[in-house]
This record gives C-alpha cells, sequence and structure tokens, in this order.
C-alpha cells in the first residue's frame, strides 16, 4: 500500500492527502483545518472496539508523521491502545511492566489514562501489580499535583491491602502525596504493625518513619512522670514554709503551683498500641540491613520508656563493623543519643576505640562518643586512650584529641588539672600544630582557676619566643593580658618583645598585642606607658583598618583629654571585666531536635522534604479510632485463635507480661489487636446448636487439658533442686507465688540459644535479708551443652549489692536450670547491671525492679496502722481518687490486686482496705490504704517515709487497680 492510499478516508473515499481537497496552499491553512477534522476520524478509529479499524488509524498515523506532519493530539489515543492491551494481558508481570512504563511517560496529555490505568491496577488480583500501582502514585502527583483527591481514594483503597508485598510501597505513596493525612493510618495501625516483620526490609524503613510520626500525635509521652519529677524536685524541698519563702516572686509560686497539679495528674499509661508498635518493631533490631536497624533504633529514641531505650545500644554496636560510610551515619546517630542518654552506650565503650585504619571522619566522630561517655569512673581508661591518639600522624585527628581532653577536663572536674598538666607537657612537642591547639585549649581550662594556675601562664609567656601559629599566639598573649596581675614581672617583658616584632604579626596576634598593652597600661602603668604608646602608634599607621580603628578607640579610653568622653572613666571595668569561663559544648547537644536517621540531622540542617518530628500530645486522643470490625469470614474458630496465643510464654504461665520491668502496662496487648482478639473471642461462643461449634468447644477442651498438664509439668520441673544444688543455698528454688510476674533477662536469639528468665520471688534471701531474692531460670535451646555459667563485672549504682549464685557448670541442650541470687537495690529501682558469661560467650544484661518489690510484708495491728499513718502525713502522704475497674469491685480482687503490685500484707479488721510493710533495705515503713465508695468510686493513700518510693507505688497500684 502507498503512503498516499494509506490516506484514505473510513468511507473508502479516493481522495488523498497528496491531493489537497480545498486547493489552498499549506500557507492558507485549508490543510490544517483539514487535518485537525481528520484527527478526529482517527480519533473515533482508535475508540472503537474493532482491531481493524485501530489498525488502520495507526497505519495512518505512521504515514503523517513520516511526511512531517504534526500529530502530537493523538498521542493519548495511541498511548492507551498500546498501552492498554499489555495492561490486561493475562501475565502479571507484563501487566505490571505497562503500567511502569505508562507512569513513567512524563507528558500531562496522558493524566487521565495513567490515572484509568492505576486505578485499575490498584484492584488488580495480583498484588504485585498492586505494587506497581502503589509506585505509580507518586510519580502521577508530581506530574499532576491537581490529581490529589483521587489518588488520596487510591490510597485508602491500597492502606486497606493485607499483603505484605503492597504495605511498603503504599505506605511510601503515602508519605509522597498526602503525610498529614493521618486519619488515613487509624484503621490500619494495628495491621501494619503486625505486617511489618514480613514487609521487605525498604518497605520496613519507610513503615517505620511514618508509625514514628503516627505515634508522637496519638500517644503520650511515656517518660512524662520523670520530666515532672525533675521539674518538681527543687520544690519539694521548700514545701514547708521557710524565710526564703516569703521573697519569693509571685511568678515562681505559680510555677511551683502548676508543677504540683501536673504531679497529681493521673499517672502514665502506656497505651496497648503504643507497646505494639515497640514489641512488634524490637525483632528488627537483628535486620541484616543497616537502615532498618537505624530505623527501629530512632523509633525507640524518640517512642520508647528511658528504661528501654538501652535494647538498641547493642544492634547500633553491630554496626560499626560494617563499611565506614554506615559506620559514619550510625556514629552521627550516636554521637547525639550518647550525650541524653549516656548508660546505655557505657558497657559498649571499647567499641568506640579508635583503629589506625579508620578514616579521620570516622575518628572524630567516636572520639566525640568517647568524650560524651566518660565519668569518673572511666576517665582514667579513656584518657589513656587519648595520649596514644596523640602521637597519630593525622594532624585533624590530634587536634580533635587534644579539644576532646579539654572537654572532658571542662566536664569531670576532678581530672581537671591532671588533663592541664598533660596539655602544658605537650608544649614541648616538636609538632608546632600539636603545640598551637595545647595552647588553645589551655587557655579555655585555665578561665575556670587562674590564680591557681600562674606558672602554667608563665611557662607559655616563654613560648612566644617558638610558637608561630598565630593562635596560638594570640591566644597566649589574651591570657597574660587577662591574668596580667598574677604574672606582674613577666607580662610588661613580653610586651617588649611584642612590639618588636608588631609589624610582622599576623592580623588577630597585633589585636592582642594592642589589648596587652591597653590592659598592662591600666594595671601597671609606670612600665608600659611608653611601650603602649609605642604600640598605639604603629597600630595607628597599619593597612589593616580593623587596626587602625581598635588602635584609636583604646587611645581615647585609656589615655584621657579633653576630647575624651565620659567611657574613658570606665576603662578599667571595660578591659578588665571577669569573663564567665568558656562552655565546652558537644556540637551534638541540640542535634536530636531533628528525626534521628534523616538526613536533615546528619547535615544538621533542614533537607528538602523534611518532616518535623511532632510534639507529643498533652492529652491523649481517642484510641477507639483505630479499632476495626472484622468480618464474619475472618473471625476463625477459638482453637486458632488459641494457637496464635501459645508463643513462647514465660515460665510462670500465669504471667502475661512482657520481658522487661516497664512493660506490665500493657498486659492487655499481648494479642495483635485488642479490638480485633476481643471481638473473636466473643463470637467464637455463638451458634453452639451448630456441628462445627460443638468441635471447636470439644477441641477448646482438648486444648485447655494440655495446658493444665503442661502447667503442672512446668511447677514440677521449677520443684526440682538442681544438679548442682549441693554447692550452696544460692541454687536452691523457691517455689514461687502463682501471681508472680517474670520478665526476660536474655531471650534465646540474643543468647544463641541460651534463654534466661527471672522473678522477685518474696522469700527471704537467707544468706543477707537486706537484699531482694531474685529467681533466674536457664533454659538451653541449643543443640550443644552449654557450660560455667556465671556472673562477672558487675556494675551498680553506689551502695547497691549483689549476692552472685555459684557457677552452673554445665546446662545440657534441651534441659533447664534455676538459681536464686540476691541484690540489694537499696530501695531504688535502678538497675543491676553484670555480664552473664558461659564458657564461650559474655552476655550484658541487666535487672531491674518494680517498685512493689523492694518491700517485704510486716504484720500490723488495726490500731498500729493507725498510729503510724498518723506519724507518716503531709509530704509523707499521697493522696488518689480512682474509679475501680468493673472486676476488680469487690474485696477478694482488689486485696489479689494490691498485693501482686506490692509486696505487703494485708491488716487484718479494717474497716478499709489496708496493707504494710517495710523497705529492704532500709526498713522504712509503706502503708497502703483503698477505700471504696459507691458505683466502684475509691480513694487510694499510700504513707511512707520515702517520698519517691511512695510516688512510684502509687502509680503501679492506681493501674494495677484500674486495667
Amino acid at each position: 500500500m502507498s503512503a498516499s492510499s494509506a490516506f484514505n478516508d473510513e468511507k473508502g473515499g479516493s481522495s488523498s492527502v497528496g491531493e489537497p481537497e480545498y486547493g489552498h496552499d499549506p500557507a492558507s491553512g485549508g490543510i490544517f483545518s483539514s487535518d485537525y477534522k481528520r484527527h478526529d476520524d482517527l480519533k473515533e478509529m482508535l475508540d472503537s472496539n474493532k482491531d481493524s479499524l485501530k489498525l488502520e488509524a495507526m497505519k495512518r498515523i505512521v504515514a503523517m508523521i513520516a511526511r512531517g506532519k504534526n500529530a502530537s493530539d493523538l498521542f493519548p489515543a495511541v498511548v492507551k491502545n498500546v498501552a492498554c492491551k499489555n495492561i490486561e494481558d493475562p501475565n502479571q508481570l507484563i501487566r505490571a511492566s505497562a503500567l511502569r512504563v505508562l507512569s513513567s511517560i512524563r507528558v500531562t496529555i496522558i493524566v487521565p489514562i495513567m490515572m484509568l490505568a492505576i486505578k485499575e491496577a490498584a484492584s488488580d488480583m495480583s498484588p504485585y501489580v498492586r505494587k506497581t500501582a502503589a509506585h505509580a502514585i507518586p510519580k502521577l502527583y508530581s506530574l499532576d499535583p491537581e490529581q490529589k483527591d483521587q489518588l488520596i481514594e487510591v490510597i485508602e483503597k491500597l492502606l486497606a491491602d493485607k499483603t505484605t508485598l503492597v504495605a511498603g510501597s503504599v505506605v511510601m505513596a503515602f508519605e509522597e502525596v498526602c503525610p498529614e493525612r493521618i486519619d488515613l493510618i487509624h484503621k490500619n495501625y494495628r495491621k501494619l504493625c503486625n505486617l511489618l516483620i514480613d514487609v521487605e526490609e525498604w518497605g520496613q524503613v519507610v513503615i517505620i518513619n511514618m508509625l514514628t510520626r503516627y505515634a508522637r500525635t496519638q500517644f503520650l509521652n511515656p517518660n512524662i512522670n520523670e520530666s515532672l519529677l525533675e521539674e518538681g524536685g527543687s520544690g519539694d524541698k521548700t514545701f514547708y514554709g521557710s524565710d526564703e519563702d516569703e521573697d519569693e516572686d509571685e511568678e515562681e509560686k505559680e510555677k511551683k503551683a502548676e508543677v504540683a497539679a501536673m504531679a497529681k495528674r493521673k499517672p502514665y499509661v502506656m497505651d496497648p498500641d503504643h507497646r505494639l508498635l515497640l514489641r512488634n518493631t524490637k525483632p528488627l533490631l537483628q535486620s541484616r540491613n543497616a537502615a532498618v536497624v537505624m530505623a527501629v533504633a530512632q523509633l525507640y529514641f524518640h517512642l520508647a520508656p528511658k528504661a528501654e531505650v538501652g535494647v538498641i545500644a547493642k544492634a547500633l554496636v553491630r554496626l560499626l563493623r560494617s563499611h565506614s560510610e554506615v559506620q559514619y551515619v550510625v556514629l552521627q546517630n550516636v554521637a547525639t543519643m550518647s550525650i541524653k542518654r549516656r548508660g546505655m552506650f557505657e558497657p559498649y565503650l571499647k567499641s568506640f576505640y579508635i583503629r589506625s585504619t579508620d578514616p579521620t571522619q570516622i575518628k572524630v566522630l567516636k572520639l566525640e562518643v568517647l568524650t560524651n561517655l566518660a565519668n569518673e569512673t572511666n576517665i582514667s581508661t579513656i584518657l589513656r586512650e587519648f595520649q596514644t591518639y596523640i602521637k597519630s600522624m593525622d594532624k585533624d585527628f590530634v587536634a580533635a584529641t587534644i579539644q576532646a581532653i579539654g572537654r572532658c577536663a571542662t566536664n569531670i572536674s576532678e581530672v581537671r588539672d591532671t588533663c592541664l598538666n598533660g596539655l602544658v607537657q605537650l608544649l614541648s612537642n616538636r609538632d608546632e600544630l600539636v603545640v598551637a591547639e595545647s595552647v588553645v585549649v589551655i587557655k579555655k581550662l585555665l578561665q575556670m582557676q587562674p590564680e591557681k594556675h600562674s606558672d602554667i601562664i608563665k611557662h607559655m609567656a616563654k613560648l612566644t619566643d617558638n610558637i608561630q601559629v598565630p593562635m596560638a599566639r594570640a591566644s597566649i598573649l589574651w591570657l597574660i593580658g587577662e591574668y596580667c596581675e598574677h604574672v606582674p614581672k613577666i607580662a610588661p617583658d613580653v610586651l617588649r618583645k611584642m612590639a618588636k616584632s608588631f609589624t610582622n604579626e599576623e592580623d588577630i596576634v597585633k589585636l592582642q598585642i594592642i589589648n596587652l598593652a591597653a590592659k598592662l597600661y591600666l594595671t601597671n602603668s609606670k612600665q608600659t606607658k611608653l611601650l603602649t604608646q609605642y604600640v598605639l602608634n604603629l597600630a595607628k599607621y597599619d593597612q589593616n583598618y580593623d587596626i587602625r580603628d581598635r588602635a584609636r578607640f583604646i587611645r581615647q579610653l585609656i589615655v584621657p583629654t579633653e576630647k575624651s568622653g565620659a567611657l574613658s572613666k570606665y576603662a578599667k571595668k571595660l578591659f578588665l571585666a571577669l569573663k564567665p569561663a568558656p562552655v565546652l559544648e558537644s556540637p551534638f547537644k541540640d542535634r536530636d531536635h531533628f528525626q534521628l536517621g534523616s538526613l536533615s540531622h546528619l547535615l544538621n540542617a533542614k533537607a528538602g522534604g523534611y518532616q518535623e518530628l511532632p510534639d507529643w500530645p498533652e492529652a491523649a486522643p481517642d484510641p477507639s479510632v483505630r479499632n476495626v470490625e472484622v468480618p464474619e469470614w475472618t473471625k476463625c474458630s477459638s482453637r486458632e485463635k488459641r494457637k496464635e496465643k501459645k508463643v513462647e510464654k514465660p515460665f510462670y504461665t500465669d504471667s502475661e507480661g512482657e520481658s522487661g520491668p516497664t512493660e506490665s502496662a500493657d498486659s492487655e496487648s499481648d494479642s495483635a489487636t485488642g479490638s480485633e482478639s476481643s471481638s473473636g473471642s466473643e463470637e467464637s461462643g455463638s451458634g453452639s446448636e451448630s456441628e462445627e461449634s460443638k468441635e471447636a468447644s470439644e477441641s477448646e477442651e482438648e486444648e485447655e487439658e494440655e495446658e493444665e498438664e503442661e502447667k503442672k509439668k512446668k511447677k514440677k520441673d521449677l520443684k526440682k533442686p538442681v544438679q548442682e544444688s549441693e554447692r550452696g543455698v544460692f541454687l536452691q528454688t523457691i517455689a514461687p507465688s502463682s501471681t508472680l510476674k517474670s520478665y526476660e533477662l536474655l531471650h534465646r536469639i540474643t543468647g544463641e540459644g541460651l534463654s534466661v528468665e527471672y522473678c522477685f520471688s518474696r522469700q527471704p534471701f537467707s544468706p543477707d535479708a537486706n537484699m531482694v531474692a531474685v529467681q533466674m531460670q536457664f533454659t538451653n535451646n541449643a543443640s550443644s551443652d552449654t557450660k560455667n555459667l556465671h556472673i562477672e563485672d558487675v556494675k551498680l549504682q553506689s551502695g547497691m549489692r549483689v549476692k552472685e549464685f555459684p557457677e552452673i557448670e554445665l546446662l545440657p541442650a534441651g534441659e533447664t536450670a534455676t538459681a536464686v541470687m540476691g541484690i540489694d537495690f537499696c530501695d531504688s529501682t535502678q538497675a543491676a547491671n553484670f555480664q552473664l558469661c558461659t564458657h564461650t560467650r559474655k552476655f550484658f544484661v541487666s535487672i531491674q525492679p518494680p517498685v512493689g518489690e523492694l518491700m517485704r510484708p510486716v504484720f500490723l495491728t488495726e490500731n498500729e496502722f493507725k498510729k503510724e499513718q498518723g506519724q507518716l502525713m503531709g509530704m509523707n502522704e499521697i493522696t488518689e481518687k480512682l474509679t475501680l475497674d468493673v472486676k476488680c469491685r469487690n474485696e477478694h480482687t482488689i486485696v489479689q490486686r494490691v498485693t501482686t503490685a506490692a509486696n505487703l500484707s494485708r491488716v487484718p479488721c479494717g474497716s478499709d482496705k489496708e496493707f504494710a510493710g517495710r523497705t529492704v533495705t532500709s526498713g522504712s515503713l509503706v502503708l497502703v490504704t483503698v477505700a471504696t465508695k459507691e458505683e466502684g468510686a475509691a480513694q487510694l493513700t499510700v504513707n511512707c517515709e520515702k517520698m519517691v518510693i511512695g510516688t512510684m507505688l502509687v502509680k503501679d497500684i492506681l493501674q494495677a487497680l484500674t486495667q
């Protein structure tokens, strides 16, 4: 077929484009109007259902293009015909590829076609195609932002998708198109938390970052009580009136009243959904992908209670074995974290020691972390490290080390003199840069106690002949001028030497020479008057206008004339005023206002597209927005529900708690979604007449029997003494009460097969009555035997003590052993940190007691109770009103919950529920009263000699009674 015949119209006419129908030349526009009409015909042909017409239209369009005609307005129709066939292909890979190609065409004219394709793909049977649709959404949004509303509808639909393949991609689309629409996440929050572990790695990063921002808007700050205690700490001391109170400002009184009101707020109870997020992200700290680990670390840093943030430290330290690029990012974040959470990285101090093969930027960051971690305990070790670093050939690193020594000396007064002497020794170093940096740091340190260090100032004055680095020379001259009264004989001589070399000095040095001359003129004019005039005359004709201006200003100020203003009277006050000592701070001090792990945090500047981390809300938004109605077809039998719940229960089966003492806030949130699990269990009872439900109930009875047998078996195991029990009292197992809660000390994955759980047995620890008995259960889940289980490297707060259990020589594979150790927590909830060691490995672990385990029960009659309570009034009494949980309104349940929360005994015959005990270490009395009223109203009163323990105990008992 010829090119001209290809242009016959649809009705079979013989006219061709080669012979214009209208007889006009091209300039007249006739052809173009004809083309326009034909384009309409071609569009109709392309839109028809007949393949033959579409083929004919495509041939005509190719011919037009070959002749140089403009066919751009036919582009959408052509694309639609090319793409649609592939988009409807039976092969999911071809459908997805077609959509990917279509969404990559950056031409606004095909936006409607792209939108139709995305909507169709969002409903595709294949999750891979739905994932590609999610990828196409940001592309279309960047091409045409006006499509936002339609795209949000597609995002909402895809967010409801239950497949892990789609989750990460649709959250990425959500972050690109409508990150402010937090309401779209409510219904999908629990699902995203539960899917997270199975999503691909980059999807995990996106979801975790999004959920971090979501949690900051929907949950309360878990550390709010700690901040209240810090703010209100000073106010408590002046509770009773003193002479100073009369002089207090009204503003201060208002602040104290506000703090007191805040302290009386209902204690913090973690939202189950908040706990769900923390629990489901924690396993991802083991991820092979550094970005995932970093995402979880930032989530815990920004969202977790202080006591739980420590779990991220080991994972971050593990990343320091990666490539230098990964190390750089991780160390930036660790440097920020170590300022506010120093304690969690202290056990890994050696991991931040610097290798000679490290690049300079890594060395400087490790140096930053070491300086942040320095305290009275480890400073001697760190300073020894610093001494070796000073010998490095890397000059930038050496300068950073000297600055780090200066910061350590500033922060830890005990080593200030040691650091100062060490820096003075560096002044005799052959390397000029080392000497120069030392001078600058010494200058800052001397400002803190100049009167004690006149010898060092004299020594530095002698260095002016040798040191040539301008900054160092300027620092020496500033020191001599500032403290000229401490070196009255040397200072004039230094000025004399400087006057000789004035014209050859750098500008920064010249300015300090002028300052030195002015200060000496004001303090010792007899010796220095002529020298000062000479220096000012030289400066008057200097090439630098700053120096000329400074000389003119100083002359008018210190040499009064008739024209001098009133300022000359205050020359001494201006020049010789006491200067505040400089504060040597970390450059990472305020960097945590950027979300950790973000580019903005890395650059310490707001990058494009960065979304601010929201502040915690003052009052928690309604949690019911996350409740989802479960469709009938998803309500599986109770047997399947039970199987899901039978996942690694702790060794005391009555305990529902999670690992760690702080996780008791959320015992009800063990299931993936509180509302779903409860509705599922409620529904399982309906329709009992059917055969299916009868089978389900029979299977439930069988499972309950199996669980009872497991309970009995576990209790028998617990009562068995270990093979090594004859070695001492510490290895005997204390039979626990059924109400005791167990905590995870070492997870089997972290412990490489060894798992350890512990509980506070509430039995007297016979070797030492001032210690709390902690019962530990060791389980060897590995295929090989574990040997020589023992404790090493115990790190305790001052006053605390530990009685270790004797070494367990052998724990065979698959076997369990129990042991008891004693810890004197010194009546505080500070953690006892130590290493749990086997014959091959060492694991850093910590035991932190709930406040209720720091006491032992005592027997008091009602009269004795009232008498003691009368003596513990005022600041020793804390009262809170509460509404009892529906299940907790009978006397038996109240007593059970209070005694579960705290190791107290019931006072007999009391009109109210009264409990008494004493703290284990100091024997301080603890009295608790629960007075019940109508309709579940109650009042909780705690009287305790130790106010901090009383405050924490109120919080725990309130939680137990209202949960």
